[in-house]
């Protein structure tokens, strides 16, 4: 018998993936909080880490109760991430209670827990859609004066950008405003988020890191009431910072995601869900964007920029 080929095993090249860390809230209905950033973390080729700041019972329609997390299991669970996966980028979300910021201060904080030096997002959760108190009042102060200078960029929306600058925002020149006078207070970049803003008939964000101010707009999508936008917003520019993108940049990348997110929404029972979009849809769809400033470069997932 004629002897047989000699078959050759192919070996598969296994790429790295970079590794984000969501520091957040449990959404039990799944729409938002850590749910929601895993979901887009997963959404833009990133490896999705997580550390849980506080369960929450709730729906898309509201919240039934909050239970924080002791703050010695929240060091724990950043210590085991940090341990084996070090996250290039780190959010947070929903931390809630004096104790759990400030472990994430003390972590964050220290020289010797900072040397990987991981680019840290704050979305300050204040207060829910449906008016739930999801930050207390005593942990405001130091969610002000300890956290946020630890930070590349807060992601306030309306309510809480007053709240961290004391004015009432009505307009898209108090959003710049805004935006420059958190960055000058607390010393990282802002993204004041308009989403709620009255007097517009777009989706307009303003952004400012001292030297580059972003005015991002996309129109509404009619007919959609969303639940999770902000967690999935932060999450996008934190995985965008992951991947090695420029924070003006990951601004760009997170405002067109968070748009064909909501444009891509699907039913649940009686609620919406945001559709998490994958980089190549992305790439395809339309973009959100507008800029004043000293950059020009385009967002590589579709922003069409406008000077």
């Amino acid at each position: 018998m004629a002897p047989r080929p000699r078959q050759h095993s192919q070996v598969k090249k296994i790429q790295p993936r970079s590794i984000a860390l969501t520091i957040a809230g449990s959404d039990s209905g799944g729409g938002a909080g850590i749910q929601a950033d895993l979901k887009t973390f997963a959404a833009l080729g990133v490896h999705g880490t997580s550390v849980i700041a506080c369960l929450t019972a709730q729906n898309p329609r509201h919240v039934l109760g909050v239970e924080p997390c002791s703050p010695k299991m929240l060091r724990q669970q950043i210590e085991a991430v940090f341990e084996e996966l070090p996250p290039a980028a780190v959010k947070t979300g929903m931390l809630f209670s004096v104790e759990n910021i400030a472990a994430v201060v003390n972590f964050f904080g220290n020289p010797q827990s900072a040397i990987r030096n991981p680019q840290l997002v704050v979305d300050p959760v204040m207060v829910s859609t449906s008016g739930a108190r999801l930050l207390q009042p005593a942990a405001e102060k130091i969610l002000k004066e300890k956290l946020l200078p630890l930070a590349v960029l807060v992601t306030p929306n309306l309510d809480e950008a007053e709240i961290l600058t004391g004015q009432k925002i009505s307009s898209i020149e108090a959003m710049r405003a805004a935006a420059r006078e958190i960055h000058s207070h607390y010393g990282c970049a802002a993204l004041v988020k308009g989403g709620h803003l009255k007097s517009s008939r777009e989706a307009v964000d303003v952004f400012f890191d001292g030297e580059t101010e972003l005015l991002l707009s996309a129109p509404f999508v009619k007919g959609v009431s969303t639940h999770g936008t902000g967690c999935t917003y932060s999450a996008a520019i934190c995985a965008a910072l992951a991947l090695g993108h420029s924070l003006p940049h990951a601004v760009e990348i997170g405002k067109n995601f968070i748009t064909a997110a909501i444009a891509n929404s699907y039913r649940i029972g009686n609620h919406f869900a945001l559709g998490q979009v994958s980089r190549d849809t992305l790439k395809n769809s339309g973009g959100a964007g507008g800029r004043t400033g000293s950059r020009s470069s385009c967002s590589a997932l579709g922003c069409s920029c406008c000077s």
